[in-house]
């Protein structure tokens, strides 16, 4: 069998198969839509918050309007204890709690300091800004309304006291993250790691499958099987990529600061390395229901050791360390850079390296496997 003879024969196989067909192509294209929709209303605006006043004055009663009033926030309701505050988070009735102290209004009055208590649902931490901001912004509007009312009880001139308080303005300007929404930093992340687990489990399962069978596969040497294999699923994956990376990417308005030529210099040692992991990985079963059982379970982990949905060092350093293992991880933080932040590469330059070095471990470990799974059983071995 020639080598394209191969390619045809391994892109043949993957098409008849049922399992392998839903997970790449069906899987490419739902995971396309499903995984973004949550993220579309990507700037968190309107945040239920719930009051404690434990003031009851004037001056609290304006900075709820006031708080109320941000775009940030929507005052839902005012409890008369912290804990039955922390009840209405708990239970997802609200998303954020104020806490107006007792003599709040006294105690600005007189010129002592005043602490307000903010508090929210930092497990999703846009959300937990958008509160923190607003009530940050209120409590700052309500104190600078107090200073105005003393200094222009001290006879100050209503303009030179207005000036004086709104005398450093702050432009707030987002560096990778224009929109402060979820889409530009947790979409191509996600699509990336859709890319590694659809790769290995189409591997997986093409493998897993011919191993106690005869065919084409096992007339082959493992070096050729192994290349003409990622030959076939490169050529798929050029095309998922593309998508992905192409359409993808304007559709969901998601910016792009790297050029055509970096991005696909990036994605083959990713992609290749995938490859050859899924082949490898693939030598371990014999059951094909297996392979996707095991790979979705460590999706969610391997999101997380990536880095863009939650922070390294709240992750075990050894985690970290194993992780460098997975072409998923480098590859993604690496695409990130580039693609988003506008790194230069010569700062992803290690990471790439990394890349080529784990498809040369793989590639490796992938014909060793072969070889063991092609090797002729002894007669009565079960496995």
């Amino acid at each position: 069998m020639s080598f394209l003879q191969l390619i045809l024969a391994e892109l043949k196989a993957i098409v008849a198969d049922k399992a392998i067909a839903v997970t790449l192509f069906g899987g490419v294209l739902f995971y396309s839509v499903l995984y973004p929709l949550p993220y579309l209303h990507q700037v968190p605006t309107e945040q239920q918050l719930v009051v404690v006043d434990l003031d009851h004055s004037s001056l609290s009663r304006r900075l709820i309007r006031h708080a109320d009033a941000s775009a940030k926030i929507s005052v839902i309701g005012q409890v008369t204890s912290i804990t039955q505050a922390q009840s209405w988070i708990e239970s997802g009735r609200a998303h954020g709690l104020l806490v107006i102290p007792e003599g709040f209004r006294r105690n600005l009055l007189l010129g002592r300091g005043v602490t307000l208590s903010y508090g929210g649902d930092a497990s999703y931490f846009l959300i937990y800004s958008a509160v923190a901001e607003g009530l940050v912004a209120a409590g700052i509007d309500a104190g600078k309304q107090v200073q105005l009312i003393g200094m222009l009880a001290k006879g100050e001139a209503p303009k030179k006291a207005e000036l004086s308080l709104n005398s450093v303005k702050i432009n707030s300007v987002p560096a990778f993250n224009p929109s402060l929404g979820y889409t530009p930093y947790v979409v191509p992340g996600l699509f990336l790691l859709i890319l590694h687990q659809t790769l290995l489990i189409g591997t997986g399962i093409l493998g897993a499958g011919q191993w106690r069978n005869k065919g084409y596969w096992s007339e082959l040497s493992p070096l050729k099987l192994v290349c003409g294999r990622l030959s076939a699923f490169m050529l798929l994956y050029l095309f998922f990529t593309s998508f992905y990376i192409g359409f993808c990417f304007y559709w969901y308005q998601v910016s792009v600061q790297a050029s055509l030529g970096v991005v696909a210099l990036w994605m083959l040692p990713f992609l290749l390395a995938t490859g050859a992991a899924g082949i490898a990985l693939s030598t371990l079963f014999t059951r094909r229901d297996l392979p996707t059982q095991v790979l979705l379970l460590v999706s969610m982990p391997i999101m997380f050791v990536s880095g863009f949905v939650w922070p390294l060092a709240l992750i075990p350093e050894p985690l970290i360390w194993l992780s460098q293992l997975v072409p998923a991880v480098p590859a993604i933080m690496g695409m990130l850079e580039l693609n988003q932040m506008g790194a230069v590469w010569s700062s992803v330059l290690p990471k790439w390296l990394q890349l080529w070095g784990l498809f040369g471990v793989f590639s490796l470990l992938a014909i060793y496997g072969v070889s063991k799974r092609l090797k002729p059983q002894p007669t009565g071995h079960n496995e």
